[in-house]
């Protein structure tokens, strides 16, 4: 227990036993995750949900690239400026940037700009379902679970159809869990491009997320451009990434559980329900981003130093048998309100009712149109995304049937 637990591959293959052995025998971890970084891992739900709203752990960008710095080697990619130019934003900061950020945001990003997305939603994914008809096979995330968000967060931010390829490519490199050499050029790019759409958008203004972003102001102030840059690849990167993998992660939930896949088709009006539920079993997010702590903070009796990463997992919190009865049994019918799927308190997902209502539309829909959807290989054989952040799979390979 003196030295860092080293983590392997078991964090992304097999987490939910990760987390169970951690929540009883060391809730409070000193470890090593197989990036080299090393922090403290918090497993029980009480302990993370606490964490997430304690104003003793800060996430400001730049001093957490600072501690981030003891456990990479100085040409990291992850420590290039490149890639820091992407944390400028309020996910990566604390009061009182992170309240003024948030509510100059949350002016354009309202519950009335998401509704409105409905009927296009409803589209791309019956045109995406569409071209599943006939096909033996099709790999759900490629096909399907990933173009769904990706096209949805373009359209809101107003990126032209031609522009779409590229910048998905980028996207594609930077949230890679193996990304090597070729992120840093990708981020580049993509922060470029964004830069030049800026400029677009204010001179030009159409109906779209970025415009008003680049308008939106609040007794005389705005986001400056590099506020808008981040905010703009936090939408892209947060806003499809963990929808992607919902939808994956949902889908196949379902698939193993046969019973409460039948249920939900025989009663539609489950799923609302059936999406928290699905986030709670088995959410997109393994990790919540990097914290550090301002001062020394007492967590279940165990000590951790100032200056100390701390790393809150939200998926063994959401499995915590202390909050959530039978917590490894997918049940629809569970009122599983509470969970940390979208984490908690001032970093609380802006973005959880537009990527709520993709998962619903998306998975009520698939599983309606193809009611002989079943997987195509043995679900032991699938792999896992190498990522502490993203819990996603690598493929999803489904039989449609009719």
């Amino acid at each position: 227990m003196s030295e860092p637990l080293v983590l392997g591959d078991e964090i992304f293959s097999d987490p939910h036993r990760l987390g169970a052995l951690l929540r009883d025998e060391a809730p409070v971890r000193h470890i090593t995750n197989p990036r080299g970084i090393s922090g403290w891992l918090l497993t029980r739900y009480e302990d993370c949900r606490a964490a997430l709203n304690d104003p003793r752990l800060l996430k400001d960008a730049e001093r957490t690239t600072e501690v981030l710095g003891k456990s990479l080697d100085a040409d990291s990619p992850y420590l290039h400026p490149a890639m820091r130019a992407l944390d400028t934003h309020m996910l990566n900061s604390d009061p009182p940037d992170h309240t003024r950020l948030r509510k100059l945001v949350g002016k354009a990003f309202t519950p009335r700009t998401v509704a409105r997305l409905r009927p296009r939603i409803e589209a791309i994914t019956d045109e995406l379902l569409d071209r599943m008809a006939g096909r033996e096979v099709v790999d759900l995330m490629e096909d399907f679970a990933l173009p769904v968000p990706m096209t949805v967060i373009c359209e809101l931010l107003g990126i032209d159809e031609a522009d779409r390829p590229s910048f998905r490519r980028w996207v594609h490199t930077i949230v890679s869990s193996n990304p090597g050499a070729g992120v840093v050029p990708a981020t580049e790019e993509a922060l470029a491009f964004l830069d030049q759409l800026i400029d677009r958008k204010r001179a030009e203004p159409a109906d779209d997320l970025l415009s008003e972003l680049v308008a939106v102001t609040d007794e005389g102030d705005r986001l400056s451009r590099s506020e808008l840059i981040g905010m703009a690849m936090l939408l892209v990167t947060a806003g499809h990434d963990t929808t992607v993998n919902l939808i994956g992660n949902g889908t196949l939930a379902l698939l193993r559980a046969p019973g409460q896949l039948a249920a939900l088709r025989a009663d539609p009006a489950l799923l609302p329900g059936a999406v928290e539920e699905l986030l709670r079993y088995d959410g997109s997010v393994q990790l919540a981003t990097y914290r550090f702590t301002s001062e020394p903070v007492e967590v279940a009796g165990v000590r951790i130093p100032e200056g100390e990463l701390v790393m809150v997992s939200l998926l063994s919190a959401n499995r915590d048998g202390d909050r959530f009865e039978d917590p490894d049994r997918l049940d629809l019918t569970r009122k599983a309100t509470g969970h940390l799927a979208f984490g908690y308190g001032i970093h609380h997902c802006l973005g959880a009712p537009l990527a709520r209502l993709e998962a619903q539309i998306a998975i009520g829909r698939l599983v309606t149109r193809y009611e002989g959807l079943r997987l195509a290989v043995d679900p032991d054989s699938l792999t896992w995304r190498f990522s502490t952040l993203i819990h996603g799979l690598d493929t999803l390979p489904v039989r449609p049937g009719s």
